[in-house]
């Protein structure tokens, strides 16, 4: 055995001039480490941090030069179990390498956002190729990519070339599929195996999906399979998990796991009410997922002007920032570095940050339109409890939408209550939402319940005071629900019998918008429809209904939503 030398590599934009490459790593916990049986070799550099079980297993199967299938949690370290042994075997080669060497090692990743971190051999959309041309030419020994990128300069830049190339490492292999990046993947591994020496190939993905499989079998050779949550197999398992069979997923222990019905008139209130609990009468960084840009767009512009203002109590204003793959390049990175810096606030966000992310200390994540899978779930959450820390989750649901808690349960992810009584309760430590009614100097469970319903009232017309008072808010408010229901219309068709366009009450989902009515004529993406009336009632108090569309064989439109505002009735103990 051979004491390690610990190199640590911390979180910073600066280049290190002296060396052709850098891999930046985000600060962590550096512990004691003990000898450990990796290879004996003169100058051992590597970057070691408390050494996860995911880094135990795989740092040493690839300093030994195996392919491999690193299977592991969502924020387990899996990134430094290939970035060590890579730098580490590119540091012992001989001749030492130099920059004109072109790539050594292609890093593919989903999305743009793990870029900022690793700098700085980069090709991503949203930057300008003749800049990422110039840098080709002069040379890059580690190069990161999304697939499309890559893909085009394989096609149109002459100076690419990938003949040294000695590890090719797919970091969110699942995610990359998702995304549907297949045929891209096939034309970056034709590149790589036409025009390289053999190479190390290293496939990393939280979920081991049959596309998944199916990749590993294609690009590589003999592998190791790691998987650190069970015993780790020395043959990469020939088959995903039957197609009737429920895929078991592992979240971080210390992980909690909530859930709350909400119906959806109460939905826009009900986050509010959250943030205000977690953030401006306490400590905390959040994270709401939503499902498109333009109901994080939406919920930026409503919460930064409504929420953040200065409150009767003298709390410091709350701190709103948004996240989607509509933004340019340099808001994103922008937007990332100053929540990662900042010690509490909220960022809205899309499925773009559910993955490739270290934020550091988030303590929630929310998800406030749910996910359309129960991997996607994962991802979501995964962005707290990273790495031994701890965490928290809440999901939104409708009461019609509750089989989504077996849903989830059946793939081994468990979820408990959290009432909405208590959330709403938040705004009771805030004046600014009093009613001109005297409950709170009344002492019964009653007018608690009323009280707190009275103050959910005065907020929710904040909101749509807010909405109605221009033009171009309200028209914003418009596209943010329309695009929320065409999301709605792209649940898998498993998932049909829960999230479905016709059980929705769209009348009470323009409330989750600020919107005093549904708007007419709204299109869901081609086809036009309507409330099911026996549907509907699931999510909506038991009043009559009023101007009930009629069957007929012409194409429906939404109709309005008249019903005022009113929180579901709490029952008194």
């Amino acid at each position: 055995m051979h004491a390690l030398r610990v190199l640590c590599l911390s979180f910073s934009r600066h280049f290190q001039s002296f060396f052709p490459f850098v891999i930046l790593i985000p600060d962590l916990w550096i512990h004691s480490f003990k000898e450990t049986e990796l290879p004996d070799s003169p100058g051992l550099v590597c970057v070691c941090v408390c050494v996860f079980s995911v880094q135990k297993q795989s740092i040493p199967a690839l300093l030994s030069g195996r392919d491999a299938v690193i299977r592991s949690q969502t924020g387990s370290g899996k990134t430094l179990s290939f970035a060590v042994p890579l730098v580490q075997s590119l540091q012992e080669l001989q001749p030492k390498i130099q920059r004109s060497d072109g790539p050594l090692a292609v890093i593919i990743v989903p999305t743009r956002e793990p870029f900022t971190w690793i700098v700085p051999g980069v090709l991503m959309g949203g930057e300008k190729r003749k800049a990422e041309k110039a840098r080709l030419r002069k040379g890059i020994n580690i190069l990161v990519s999304t697939p499309g990128r890559l893909v085009d300069h394989i096609k149109h830049t002459l100076s690419i070339a990938f003949s040294a190339v000695r590890w090719l490492v797919l970091d969110e292999a699942d995610r990359t599929l998702d995304l549907g990046f297949e045929k891209d993947l096939t034309v970056i591994l034709n590149s790589l195996n036409a025009a390289g020496p053999r190479r190390q190939n290293v496939l990393l993905s939280a979920t081991l999906t049959l596309g998944v499989t199916r990749l590993a079998d294609v690009c590589l050779n003999d592998p190791i399979s790691i998987h650190v949550s069970g015993p780790a197999s020395s043959d990469l398992p020939a088959v995903a998990p039957d197609a009737g069979q429920s895929e078991s997923f592992v979240v971080p222990e210390a992980l909690r796991q909530f859930v709350v019905l909400v119906p959806s008139k109460v939905r826009l209130v009900c986050l509010a009410a959250f943030i205000l609990d977690k953030c401006k009468f306490s400590q905390n960084k959040l994270i709401v997922f939503a499902s498109s840009c333009e109901v994080v767009d939406f919920l930026h512009l409503l919460f930064t002007a409504v929420l953040a203002r200065p409150s009767t109590n003298h709390k410091p204003p709350l701190s709103f920032l948004h996240l989607h793959g509509n933004m340019k390049q340099e808001e994103r990175s922008e937007t990332f570095q100053q929540f990662s810096e900042s010690e509490g606030g909220v960022l809205l966000c899309t499925d773009v940050a559910a993955r490739g992310l270290d934020l550091p200390q988030v303590t929630w994540i929310i998800q406030f339109t749910p996910p359309t899978a129960a991997a996607e779930y994962v991802h979501r959450v995964g962005r707290t409890a990273r790495i031994g820390g701890r965490g928290s989750s809440l999901l939104f649901l409708t009461p019609a939408e509750t089989a989504f808690i077996t849903e989830l349960a059946n793939h081994n992810i468990s979820l408990s209550e959290m009432k909405l009584q208590d959330i709403l309760s938040s705004l009771m430590m805030d004046d600014t939402y009093k009613g001109r009614g005297k409950y709170h100097s009344k002492s019964s469970s009653s007018a608690l319940q009323q009280d707190v319903r009275e103050r959910a009232t005065v907020l929710q017309t904040d909101f749509e005071n807010f909405v109605h008072s221009d033009a171009k808010l309200l028209q914003a408010a418009k596209k943010a629900l329309q695009s929320y229901l065409r999301a709605y219309t792209t649940y898998p068709a498993h998932l049909k019998h829960i999230f479905h366009i016709r059980s929705l009450h769209l009348g009470h989902a323009a409330k989750s918008f600020g919107l005093r009515d549904a708007p007419q004529g709204l299109s869901t993406g081609g086809t036009r429809t309507r409330r099911n009336q026996n549907q509907r009632t699931k999510d909506r108090s038991p009043t009559k209904h009023q101007n009930h569309n009629k069957s007929s064989g012409k194409k429906r439109t939404f109709s309005r939503g008249c019903s005022p505002f009113l929180l579901p009735v709490f029952k008194s103990p």
